[in-house]
């Protein structure tokens, strides 16, 4: 575990900036049809953005809240750039997405707690 903690402390920038590229590279690629995957639209928002979160609530870093509301603010354009890229914005997507930012936080600093 220990082990897990320290590559996520050092390295947590390039997995927060992969996750980062991941959800706008997904979020903006036009689909005709969404995919067949379990789960619900908004489960997945969710999912992603609290993944998104965890490295930067884990480590903690300085403006730590500021990086994380930056997120929330860049999946609001994301949401805002879907109509124009043949895909659906929907204001409950950014209320999952924030809610996923939320749990992030949460599960980031319980997990920093307990490993160190």
């Amino acid at each position: 575990m220990q082990r897990f903690a320290n590559t996520l402390q050092s390295y947590y920038i390039f997995f927060t900036s992969l996750l980062l590229i991941a959800i706008t590279a997904l979020s903006l690629f036009p689909l005709p049809e969404l995919p067949k995957v379990p789960g619900n639209d908004k489960t997945h928002h969710l999912l992603a953005y609290a993944t998104l979160a965890f490295p930067v609530s884990y480590v903690k870093p300085k403006h730590y809240l500021w990086v994380l509301f930056s997120f929330l603010l860049w999946s609001g354009l994301i949401e805002m750039i879907q109509p124009y890229v043949n895909r659906y914005g929907e204001w409950l997507d950014l209320l999952a997405n924030g809610c996923g930012i939320i749990i992030g936080f949460l599960v980031g600093r319980i997990a920093s707690r307990l490993i160190s």
